[in-house]
């Protein structure tokens, strides 16, 4: 009679879920649900069941977790793929996953960085470690400096990294809804990289953007540049795909080809580092993208949380542009695919200037001016 009972609480939560859910509800219904379930089965596969879960709430996925000081990341390297997972129990380990792209996306790799100052013993030299691992997304250091803050004001370090993600969580949150209220029923969005809950820990941005418009039932097609060398598009496809948005890959050459013919409504795109005058980072292709938007009068727009903003820096020249290994273009899955002897530039970030911006959307609103941003935080110019 147990079960019988259970079965029917279960169920009742599930239809639920089909339709609208809660982090809550789906918590209850796997607690109820999983108990059933042959022991080993149970134990063995819970964390794969628990990351393909996909309702309402598309950042139920078990992108970052921490627990008994250790740091558990899905290995992004490896989607779609297969979902395997990475465990750092050390601060050289979290900076390790952030600079092979185990984890990747500017507010992600703030979060796993103020999760690895919680595993480290000596919060100065830590720091260091960790903002050299990936120096253009100013998250990552924005992170950092924040815990080095609040430790020196004797807080718990754990309860302050968590609460660095939570803020992140709800910030992207407000951005992708923010976002969505741009883009109208009927519409084709254009996304270049990853944006979405696996490089935020959460909603996204840019991506998470589609997702709440798909939410909200507006009937909307995406376009999904490959993002060479390191084929983001194919992690956008697959959360796309997980959340039943309707979406084509392109190969980031064709993007200006589809905008000439009118398929494209907007083009909209994350950002590593935003600087004062409204010149930012991202990752490369996205300059070209810009000028070809301009150019065929499409808006363009850059969706990022506050922590993504960097007020000291004054303009797009003051960016560092991280160059990484040659062979993630010479390479496919570690198959060469150039002759030897051929050498490649591999430049992880582009810097497009503001006035292809046609304006920047973060928790706050939709902003024309990077000025407006600063108004919100009561920073002097």
């Amino acid at each position: 009679m147990k079960m019988v009972r259970e079965l029917r609480k279960s169920l009742s939560i599930w239809r639920k879920i089909r339709t609208f859910c809660s982090v809550h509800e789906v918590i209850e219904a796997l607690r109820r649900t999983l108990w059933l379930l042959p022991l080993q089965f149970r134990y063995k596969n819970r964390r794969k069941l628990n990351s393909l879960i996909i309702c309402s709430d598309i950042n139920l996925m078990e992108i970052i977790e921490f627990k008994n000081n250790e740091l558990i990341l899905i290995d992004q390297t490896k989607l779609p793929l297969s979902e395997e997972y990475v465990t750092c129990r050390t601060v050289e380990e979290v900076a390790s996953a952030i600079k092979t792209m185990v984890v990747r996306g500017a507010p992600a790799i703030g979060i796993t960085a103020a999760y690895g100052m919680v595993i480290g013993k000596d919060p100065k030299n830590d720091s260091e470690t960790l903002k050299q691992a990936r120096p253009t997304a100013v998250d990552l250091s924005n992170a950092v400096n924040y815990m080095l803050r609040e430790i020196k004001e004797g807080k718990n370090p754990e309860i302050a990294a968590r609460e660095w993600h939570q803020k992140i969580i709800e910030k992207t949150k407000k951005i992708s809804e923010n976002g969505a209220s741009l883009i109208k029923s009927g519409d084709t969005v254009l996304l270049h990289c990853n944006a979405g809950p696996l490089a935020t820990g959460a909603y996204g941005t840019s991506l998470g953007a589609a997702l709440a418009a798909h939410k909200q039932g507006k009937k909307i097609f995406v376009y999904v540049d490959e993002t060479r060398p390191r084929f983001q598009g194919a992690l956008t496809s697959w959360e796309l795909k997980k959340a039943g948005v309707p979406h084509k890959v392109i190969v980031d050459s064709s993007a200006g080809a589809l905008m000439r013919m009118g398929k494209v409504n907007c083009i909209m795109v994350g950002a590593d580092r935003i600087v004062k005058n409204g010149d930012f980072a991202n990752k490369i292709g996205t300059y070209p993208l810009s000028i070809l938007a301009k150019e065929n009068k499409i808006p363009f727009y850059v969706l990022a949380p506050i922590s993504t903003f960097d007020f000291k820096a004054k303009n797009g020249k003051q960016i560092v542009i991280e160059e990484r290994n040659g062979k993630e273009v010479l390479e496919i899955q570690g198959k060469r695919i150039y002759a030897e002897g051929i050498e490649a530039t591999n430049l992880a970030f582009d810097v497009t200037p503001k006035k292809y911006v046609s304006a920047y959307i973060t928790e706050f609103g939709v902003h024309k001016k990077v000025l407006e941003v600063k108004d919100h935080l009561g920073v002097k110019s």
